[in-house]
């Protein structure tokens, strides 16, 4: 339950940086988010969803131990690495976060000032800028492929051990408890990566913006949800 506990803060914090403004957008359509405002937005969203997709291989690594050896869990999975895992995961979001915060503050934007979006997600904001976006566009590139493909790939790995000692198992309801344990976690790895990489791995033209936009507001809205059920 301690990264439970830093999974559902995240989730909590990522619905609270886009759900209220939306909102207001939505009931007065007339008040617009300030420039500030929507910088904050971006940095924070980008920063929660990096610190959860980090999150999701810890907790997969986690089960894995658990699972798979489970009289070396309390010396691997001890107290300190975990601290230290999760400290890991909001540092790296973060600093992250930074990077592209840096390449996109600088730029001009003198263009219509109507971002295409519920909220202010650094794709649909990086369309209002006067300047060429290129290194932008490949830096996002670049971070969502290091902390999607990567972190999925272990992620999957994890999950074949896991998958392989559930089935040696001899006990229906060892399997089952094994199973119990792992589902709502699947549940929001699929979900979050899938959405994820159609959003930002996939090609970002001739594509669908639209659906994209309804698709990462159902993840926004409806990922939270699923741990706070479960739990």
């Amino acid at each position: 339950y301690f990264f439970l506990s830093h999974l559902a803060t995240v989730d909590i914090a990522y619905a609270c940086n886009t759900v209220p403004q939306m909102l207001v957008n939505l009931l007065r359509p007339a008040q617009p988010i300030s420039f500030a405002g929507c910088m904050m937005q971006t940095f924070l969203f980008l920063t929660f969803a990096v610190t959860e997709c980090l999150l999701l291989v810890v907790m997969s690594y986690d089960r894995y131990v658990a699972i798979c050896l489970p009289l070396r869990y309390p010396t691997i999975m001890s107290w300190s690495i975990c601290v230290t895992l999760a400290v890991t995961s909001w540092t790296l979001g973060v600093l992250i976060s930074l990077v592209h915060m840096v390449l996109l503050l600088p730029l001009p934007f003198c263009g219509p000032q109507k971002v295409n979006h519920f909220f202010c997600e650094i794709l649909a904001v990086l369309k209002l800028a006067c300047a060429d976006t290129h290194l932008n566009e490949v830096m996002v590139l670049t971070g969502s492929v290091s902390v999607l493909v990567g972190p999925l790939s272990a992620i999957v790995v994890s999950y074949g051990h896991i998958l392989r000692a559930i089935l040696k198992m001899q006990s229906a309801e060892g399997r089952w408890k094994a199973f119990s344990t792992c589902s709502s976690h699947l549940c929001v790895v699929g979900l979050f990566y899938g959405t994820a990489i159609i959003m930002y791995v996939g090609p970002q033209h001739g594509d669908p913006q639209e659906q994209k936009k309804y698709l990462l507001l159902f993840h926004s809205l409806f990922n939270p949800l699923i741990y706070s059920f479960r739990n």
